[in-house]
């Protein structure tokens, strides 16, 4: 659990985000409250529920990023989840409950990232170890059926002393080789697991292979491949033996119950606009009554345990053009206390998102290009420019916030991108201006029509 202070947490999040301070406070706030919890005495900190927020703001102005980011600052299962998807033909109430079968899946993927590496070193001292034995003693093919039946490793012939000694030297000349990096494109045989294809259950989150898994014994065949990727198998293999898969489980469900983000996109659109309880507003508040439980608190069952929903945090978010907040059921309004409203971005916004964010979207291209020996420079009117057109292409069409950077850069950056290629190019500067920029786009973005570029 983080320790960080709300101050901290914006600060960190302003790494990312430009703008939108609000709702970074309120997230924030909530998340160390997380922590807070977690100091009370157990009476106590069973009745301190999370304060659930909404976010209402128009698309592309980083309501999904600052939830996420939120989630990768703490190492929080985080999931996100369209509203909408509960509306689609074939939709089941029940299905509602996939919301934390994902997050608990997130949270094992987490968990086990974790686990792997604390025992990635000591895989890779056995993954080497098993690669010298199958450079000194190659794999011999089963011949016995009831042995491929079985899935046993044939037995090996007892060997005389003499020959014991030749292989012992033998090996450890190899072990030498292997640690200095001169055998990696040696080829060796490789014994490999079958993936089956995955047969799922009707109605369940739950693999029939899985479940037959435990009781047949797994097929396996020969690969020939180069010592680095047998390394790069072997490895894997080690590290899945040396984690403890149940303990993983256990952590895995405590953690997305403790520390897991639920992130309900495009709740507005399940939202009804009033004016009556037939036609399609009766499916809108049908599937806002089945989400109703998880976010109150319940306790769904997986493969892997029950998960109790109690004291995950759910933050929802919407443009609310067409419907509005007061629209949703009212239990379900009850259940997010914390309501910020996010501002459309500004032209200073969209030349900020071009360069400050470590991960600013003309260093993306800068690194990109970089591959083929292209060194790519923006100048301070070109960026100008770049965020002139974004907002005004925003202001006159379907407003999609900084996702409107990338198309125009995109049509600003094709030519550039198309020439440029070969790793042994030479290398090549190019500097891009105000003037460049115009020349680049089309006279329907210059001309503000631009409802054939929306994203």
């Amino acid at each position: 659990m983080s320790q960080l202070t709300p101050r901290e947490i914006v600060r960190e999040l302003d790494r990312y985000i430009i703008g939108q301070d609000e709702a970074k406070r309120a997230v924030a706030v909530a998340l160390r409250n997380r922590y807070r919890r977690a100091q009370l005495p157990p009476e106590i900190r069973e009745e301190v529920t999370p304060k659930n927020i909404l976010m209402v703001g128009p698309t592309g102005v980083g309501k999904t990023e600052i939830a996420r980011r939120l989630a990768k600052l703490v190492d929080a299962p985080f999931v996100k989840v369209e509203a909408t998807k509960f509306t689609e033909v074939g939709y089941v109430g029940r299905d509602v409950e996939s919301i934390v079968r994902d997050l608990l899946e997130a949270s094992i993927r987490l968990v086990k990232e974790q686990h792997t590496s604390r025992v990635h070193k000591r895989a890779e001292k056995n993954a080497e170890d098993r690669l010298a034995d199958l450079i000194v003693k190659p794999i011999k093919k089963k011949s016995n059926p009831l042995d491929i039946l079985l899935g046993n490793k044939p037995r090996e012939p007892e060997l005389p002393p003499e020959e014991r000694d030749r292989l012992t030297l033998r090996r450890a000349d190899v072990l030498e080789k292997l640690r200095k990096g001169e055998l990696e494109h040696e080829v060796v045989e490789v014994e490999v697991e079958e993936v089956a294809p995955r047969s799922e259950i009707p109605g369940t989150d739950m693999n029939m292979n899985d479940m037959l898994g435990s009781i047949l014994p797994k097929r396996t065949k020969l690969r020939k491949v180069e010592v680095r990727e047998a390394r790069r198998i072997l490895v894997a293999e080690e590290e899945q033996s040396l984690i403890d898969m149940d303990s993983v489980y256990i952590e895995a469900i405590d953690r997305a119950e403790q520390h897991g983000i639920v992130f309900l996109d495009e709740i507005d659109k399940i939202a009804g606009r009033g004016g009556g309880n037939s036609g399609p507003d009766v499916s809108r508040e049908g599937v806002q009554r089945d989400i109703l439980p998880i976010v109150e608190g319940s306790t769904v069952n997986t493969k892997y345990g029950p998960v109790r929903t109690d004291h995950m945090l759910f933050i929802a978010a919407g443009a609310f053009h067409v419907s509005k907040v007061t629209d949703l059921i009212p239990e379900l309004q009850g259940r997010f206390p914390v309501r910020v409203d996010l501002k459309p971005l500004t032209r200073e916004d969209y030349k900020r998102i071009l360069t400050q964010p470590e991960n600013a979207l003309i260093r993306q291209y800068q690194m990109l290009l970089k591959v083929d020996n292209v060194s790519l420079a923006f100048d301070e009117g070109a960026l100008t420019s770049i965020a002139d057109y974004a907002w005004q292409a925003n202001e006159t069409a379907e407003n999609i916030g900084a996702r409107r950077l990338h198309t125009i850069l995109e049509m600003i950056l094709n030519d550039i991108a198309y020439n440029a290629g070969g790793g042994d190019a030479p290398e090549a500067t190019v500097n891009v201006d105000a003037e460049y920029v115009k020349s680049q786009l089309s006279e329907e973005i210059q001309s503000k029509d631009v409802k054939k570029y929306i994203l």
